[in-house]
Protein backbone atom coordinates (compact mmCIF):
# COMPACT_ATOMS: atom_id res chain seq x y z
CA UNK A 1 0.00 0.00 0.00
CA UNK A 2 0.96 3.29 -0.90
CA UNK A 3 2.19 5.80 1.59
CA UNK A 4 2.36 9.40 2.13
CA UNK A 5 4.13 12.01 4.30
CA UNK A 6 3.64 15.50 4.35
CA UNK A 7 6.73 17.42 5.23
CA UNK A 8 6.61 20.90 5.31
CA UNK A 9 10.22 22.84 4.51
CA UNK A 10 12.32 22.70 7.94
CA UNK A 11 14.29 25.87 7.40
CA UNK A 12 12.23 28.73 8.75
CA UNK A 13 15.13 30.97 9.30
CA UNK A 14 15.71 30.76 5.22
CA UNK A 15 11.83 30.65 4.46
CA UNK A 16 10.38 34.15 6.43
CA UNK A 17 9.84 35.49 3.51
CA UNK A 18 7.95 32.93 2.15
CA UNK A 19 5.99 32.35 5.37
CA UNK A 20 5.07 36.05 5.64
CA UNK A 21 3.66 35.09 2.17
CA UNK A 22 1.71 32.85 3.30
CA UNK A 23 2.49 30.04 1.56
CA UNK A 24 5.34 27.77 0.98
CA UNK A 25 6.05 24.86 -1.19
CA UNK A 26 5.62 21.37 0.37
CA UNK A 27 7.72 18.00 0.08
CA UNK A 28 5.73 14.31 -0.37
CA UNK A 29 7.13 11.56 0.41
CA UNK A 30 5.57 8.16 -1.37
CA UNK A 31 6.55 4.67 -0.80
CA UNK A 32 7.38 3.26 -4.35
CA UNK A 33 7.41 -0.34 -5.12
CA UNK A 34 9.07 -1.09 -8.47
CA UNK A 35 8.39 -3.98 -10.62
CA UNK A 36 11.59 -3.41 -12.56
CA UNK A 37 14.09 -3.78 -9.74
CA UNK A 38 11.73 -5.76 -7.54
CA UNK A 39 12.57 -3.36 -4.76
CA UNK A 40 11.11 -0.64 -2.56
CA UNK A 41 12.06 3.06 -2.14
CA UNK A 42 10.49 6.32 -1.43
CA UNK A 43 9.81 8.94 -4.22
CA UNK A 44 9.89 12.85 -2.73
CA UNK A 45 7.91 15.41 -4.63
CA UNK A 46 8.58 18.83 -4.11
CA UNK A 47 5.58 20.90 -4.81
CA UNK A 48 5.83 24.78 -5.47
CA UNK A 49 3.99 27.41 -3.61
CA UNK A 50 0.60 27.84 -4.82
CA UNK A 51 0.16 24.15 -5.95
CA UNK A 52 -2.90 23.71 -3.97
CA UNK A 53 -4.66 26.97 -4.10
CA UNK A 54 -8.33 26.93 -5.81
CA UNK A 55 -7.06 29.32 -8.73
CA UNK A 56 -4.16 26.90 -9.86
CA UNK A 57 -6.34 23.98 -9.98
CA UNK A 58 -6.32 23.48 -13.97
CA UNK A 59 -2.43 24.61 -13.80
CA UNK A 60 0.14 21.93 -15.14
CA UNK A 61 3.78 22.21 -13.84
CA UNK A 62 7.26 21.54 -15.30
CA UNK A 63 9.16 18.67 -13.42
CA UNK A 64 12.63 18.18 -12.75
CA UNK A 65 13.43 14.31 -11.83
CA UNK A 66 16.80 14.06 -9.73
CA UNK A 67 18.55 10.55 -8.86
CA UNK A 68 19.85 9.81 -5.21
CA UNK A 69 16.69 11.68 -3.77
CA UNK A 70 18.15 11.01 0.07
CA UNK A 71 20.45 13.77 -0.74
CA UNK A 72 18.36 16.19 -1.97
CA UNK A 73 15.83 18.14 0.87
CA UNK A 74 16.67 16.95 4.49
CA UNK A 75 19.78 16.87 5.78
CA UNK A 76 18.54 14.01 7.94
CA UNK A 77 18.62 11.11 5.22
CA UNK A 78 21.01 13.14 3.05
CA UNK A 79 24.99 11.78 2.57
CA UNK A 80 27.19 13.14 5.47
CA UNK A 81 24.11 14.94 6.68
CA UNK A 82 24.61 17.64 3.71
CA UNK A 83 22.09 17.94 1.38
CA UNK A 84 21.07 19.84 -1.67
CA UNK A 85 19.02 23.00 -0.50
CA UNK A 86 16.52 21.80 -3.32
CA UNK A 87 13.07 23.06 -1.76
CA UNK A 88 14.73 26.18 -0.68
CA UNK A 89 16.26 27.09 -4.10
CA UNK A 90 13.72 26.03 -5.93
CA UNK A 91 10.94 28.72 -3.74
CA UNK A 92 13.44 31.60 -3.66
CA UNK A 93 13.93 31.63 -7.53
CA UNK A 94 10.18 30.71 -8.12
CA UNK A 95 9.31 33.36 -5.46
CA UNK A 96 11.90 36.07 -7.31
CA UNK A 97 10.18 35.01 -11.15
CA UNK A 98 13.69 33.75 -12.05
CA UNK A 99 11.77 30.10 -12.78
CA UNK A 100 8.17 29.58 -13.11
CA UNK A 101 6.49 27.09 -10.14
CA UNK A 102 7.67 23.44 -11.02
CA UNK A 103 7.60 20.41 -9.25
CA UNK A 104 11.08 18.36 -8.15
CA UNK A 105 10.98 14.60 -7.94
CA UNK A 106 14.07 12.92 -6.22
CA UNK A 107 13.99 9.58 -6.86
CA UNK A 108 15.62 7.77 -4.09
CA UNK A 109 18.36 5.01 -4.60
CA UNK A 110 18.60 1.64 -3.78
CA UNK A 111 20.98 1.48 -0.74
CA UNK A 112 22.87 -1.51 -1.40
CA UNK A 113 22.38 -1.50 -5.05
CA UNK A 114 23.20 1.94 -6.13
CA UNK A 115 25.91 1.23 -8.03
CA UNK A 116 24.33 -1.61 -9.62
CA UNK A 117 21.29 0.32 -10.94
CA UNK A 118 23.33 3.74 -11.52
CA UNK A 119 25.68 1.54 -13.91
CA UNK A 120 24.25 0.66 -17.51
CA UNK A 121 27.66 -1.37 -18.38
CA UNK A 122 30.10 -3.50 -16.34
CA UNK A 123 32.90 -1.84 -14.50
CA UNK A 124 35.73 -2.28 -12.60
CA UNK A 125 36.41 1.09 -11.32
CA UNK A 126 33.76 0.83 -9.52
CA UNK A 127 33.79 -3.09 -9.51
CA UNK A 128 30.37 -3.74 -10.86
CA UNK A 129 30.11 -7.20 -12.92
CA UNK A 130 25.99 -7.72 -12.97
CA UNK A 131 25.10 -4.20 -13.67
CA UNK A 132 21.47 -3.50 -13.81
CA UNK A 133 21.43 -0.19 -15.48
CA UNK A 134 19.86 -0.89 -18.53
CA UNK A 135 16.62 -0.91 -16.83
CA UNK A 136 17.15 2.30 -15.49
CA UNK A 137 15.35 4.23 -18.15
CA UNK A 138 12.30 1.56 -18.25
CA UNK A 139 12.07 2.06 -14.40
CA UNK A 140 11.73 5.85 -14.60
CA UNK A 141 9.50 5.82 -17.76
CA UNK A 142 7.58 3.27 -17.57
CA UNK A 143 7.04 3.31 -13.26
CA UNK A 144 8.23 6.54 -11.87
CA UNK A 145 6.57 8.95 -14.18
CA UNK A 146 3.22 7.63 -14.63
CA UNK A 147 3.15 6.89 -11.06
CA UNK A 148 3.89 11.10 -10.41
CA UNK A 149 1.60 11.95 -13.11
CA UNK A 150 -1.37 10.13 -12.21
CA UNK A 151 -1.20 11.89 -8.56
CA UNK A 152 0.00 15.45 -9.71
CA UNK A 153 -0.54 18.17 -12.34
CA UNK A 154 2.76 17.39 -14.76
CA UNK A 155 2.48 19.62 -17.85
CA UNK A 156 3.90 17.53 -20.73
CA UNK A 157 6.10 17.94 -23.50
CA UNK A 158 10.29 17.56 -22.95
CA UNK A 159 10.32 21.36 -22.70
CA UNK A 160 9.09 20.64 -19.35
CA UNK A 161 10.72 17.32 -18.59
CA UNK A 162 14.28 17.60 -17.12
CA UNK A 163 16.52 14.85 -15.45
CA UNK A 164 19.23 15.03 -13.72
CA UNK A 165 21.88 13.63 -10.79
CA UNK A 166 25.47 13.75 -9.43
CA UNK A 167 28.58 11.35 -9.41
CA UNK A 168 26.81 7.89 -10.81
CA UNK A 169 23.74 9.43 -10.76
CA UNK A 170 24.52 11.68 -13.02
CA UNK A 171 25.85 9.00 -14.96
CA UNK A 172 22.64 7.33 -15.71
CA UNK A 173 20.73 10.64 -16.30
CA UNK A 174 22.93 10.85 -19.19
CA UNK A 175 22.71 7.00 -20.30
CA UNK A 176 18.87 7.89 -19.98
CA UNK A 177 18.44 10.83 -22.06
CA UNK A 178 20.94 9.24 -24.98
CA UNK A 179 18.88 5.53 -24.51
CA UNK A 180 15.31 7.59 -25.07
CA UNK A 181 15.72 11.45 -26.83
CA UNK A 182 13.27 14.19 -27.77
CA UNK A 183 11.37 12.55 -23.92
CA UNK A 184 13.94 14.93 -21.49
CA UNK A 185 14.30 18.63 -23.01
CA UNK A 186 16.65 19.88 -19.60
CA UNK A 187 19.32 17.82 -18.36
CA UNK A 188 21.74 18.37 -15.07
CA UNK A 189 24.83 16.74 -14.90
CA UNK A 190 26.90 17.15 -12.03
CA UNK A 191 30.40 15.39 -11.31
CA UNK A 192 29.19 12.59 -14.09
CA UNK A 193 31.41 9.66 -13.32
CA UNK A 194 32.27 9.19 -16.74
CA UNK A 195 35.39 6.77 -16.04
CA UNK A 196 33.53 4.14 -15.09
CA UNK A 197 33.26 1.37 -17.23
CA UNK A 198 36.45 2.68 -19.03
CA UNK A 199 34.72 5.53 -20.55
CA UNK A 200 31.76 3.25 -22.54
CA UNK A 201 29.25 6.34 -21.61
CA UNK A 202 31.75 9.06 -23.55
CA UNK A 203 31.69 6.32 -26.75
CA UNK A 204 28.09 5.95 -26.41
CA UNK A 205 27.31 9.36 -26.03
CA UNK A 206 29.05 10.11 -29.96
CA UNK A 207 25.89 8.39 -31.24
CA UNK A 208 23.75 10.68 -30.07
CA UNK A 209 22.40 13.63 -32.33
CA UNK A 210 19.19 14.85 -30.67
CA UNK A 211 20.26 16.14 -27.45
CA UNK A 212 17.95 17.83 -24.62
CA UNK A 213 17.39 21.33 -25.57
CA UNK A 214 19.14 22.67 -22.02
CA UNK A 215 22.10 20.81 -20.47
CA UNK A 216 23.56 21.91 -17.56
CA UNK A 217 27.51 20.41 -17.09
CA UNK A 218 29.39 20.32 -13.81
CA UNK A 219 32.66 19.39 -12.01
CA UNK A 220 35.12 20.24 -9.55
CA UNK A 221 38.91 20.90 -9.99
CA UNK A 222 39.39 18.77 -7.10
CA UNK A 223 37.13 15.41 -7.42
CA UNK A 224 38.88 12.72 -6.33
CA UNK A 225 41.85 14.79 -4.44
CA UNK A 226 44.91 13.02 -6.61
CA UNK A 227 46.08 15.37 -8.88
CA UNK A 228 46.57 13.14 -12.06
CA UNK A 229 42.70 12.09 -11.07
CA UNK A 230 41.30 14.99 -11.24
CA UNK A 231 43.23 16.30 -14.18
CA UNK A 232 41.26 13.06 -15.69
CA UNK A 233 38.14 14.12 -14.37
CA UNK A 234 37.97 16.84 -15.61
CA UNK A 235 39.08 16.08 -19.29
CA UNK A 236 36.66 13.84 -19.33
CA UNK A 237 34.44 16.43 -18.75
CA UNK A 238 35.67 18.29 -21.43
CA UNK A 239 35.42 15.48 -24.13
CA UNK A 240 31.34 15.01 -23.12
CA UNK A 241 31.03 18.76 -24.21
CA UNK A 242 33.20 18.85 -27.53
CA UNK A 243 30.77 15.97 -28.11
CA UNK A 244 27.94 17.73 -27.23
CA UNK A 245 29.10 21.15 -28.95
CA UNK A 246 29.43 18.60 -32.26
CA UNK A 247 25.70 17.82 -32.05
CA UNK A 248 25.26 22.09 -32.49
CA UNK A 249 23.92 23.11 -29.17
CA UNK A 250 25.38 26.62 -28.52
CA UNK A 251 25.87 28.91 -25.36
CA UNK A 252 22.01 29.15 -24.78
CA UNK A 253 21.87 25.32 -24.69
CA UNK A 254 25.04 24.13 -23.47
CA UNK A 255 26.29 24.96 -19.85
CA UNK A 256 29.80 24.02 -18.70
CA UNK A 257 31.19 25.04 -15.26
CA UNK A 258 34.84 23.61 -14.11
CA UNK A 259 34.97 25.29 -10.86
CA UNK A 260 38.35 25.27 -9.22
CA UNK A 261 38.73 23.72 -6.15
CA UNK A 262 35.68 22.34 -5.55
CA UNK A 263 35.38 18.99 -4.69
CA UNK A 264 33.25 15.33 -5.37
CA UNK A 265 30.22 16.49 -2.52
CA UNK A 266 27.02 17.17 -1.87
CA UNK A 267 28.03 20.93 -0.76
CA UNK A 268 29.39 21.27 -4.04
CA UNK A 269 26.37 20.33 -5.87
CA UNK A 270 24.26 21.96 -3.65
CA UNK A 271 26.26 25.41 -4.82
CA UNK A 272 26.06 25.17 -8.03
CA UNK A 273 22.34 24.42 -8.19
CA UNK A 274 21.08 27.68 -8.07
CA UNK A 275 22.73 28.18 -11.08
CA UNK A 276 21.66 25.56 -12.73
CA UNK A 277 18.19 25.96 -11.85
CA UNK A 278 17.87 28.69 -13.94
CA UNK A 279 19.81 27.60 -16.88
CA UNK A 280 17.35 24.56 -17.34
CA UNK A 281 14.17 26.18 -16.23
CA UNK A 282 14.48 30.17 -16.57
CA UNK A 283 11.91 32.69 -17.20
CA UNK A 284 13.99 34.86 -19.68
CA UNK A 285 11.36 37.68 -17.74
CA UNK A 286 8.29 35.77 -18.77
CA UNK A 287 6.84 35.23 -15.12
CA UNK A 288 6.40 37.72 -12.61
CA UNK A 289 7.66 36.75 -8.67
CA UNK A 290 5.39 35.00 -6.94
CA UNK A 291 3.22 37.26 -4.55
Amino acid sequence: MEEITHLPLERPEENAIAKEAGVTGSLRLHKFLSNVFRNTRMVRVWLPPGYEEARNQSRRYPVLYLNDGQNLFDSATAFNGVDWHVGETAERLIRQGIIPPLMVVGIDHAQNDRMKEYLPYRSLNPCVLLPQGKHYPLFLVSEVMPFVSERYRIAGGPENTGLGGSSLGALISLYTAIERPGMFGRLLLESPSLFASKGSILRRSRALRHWPEKVFLAVGTRESGREDKDRQIVEDVRALERIIRTARLDEESLLVRVEEGAAHSESAWAKRFPEALEFLFGNQGKEQPSE
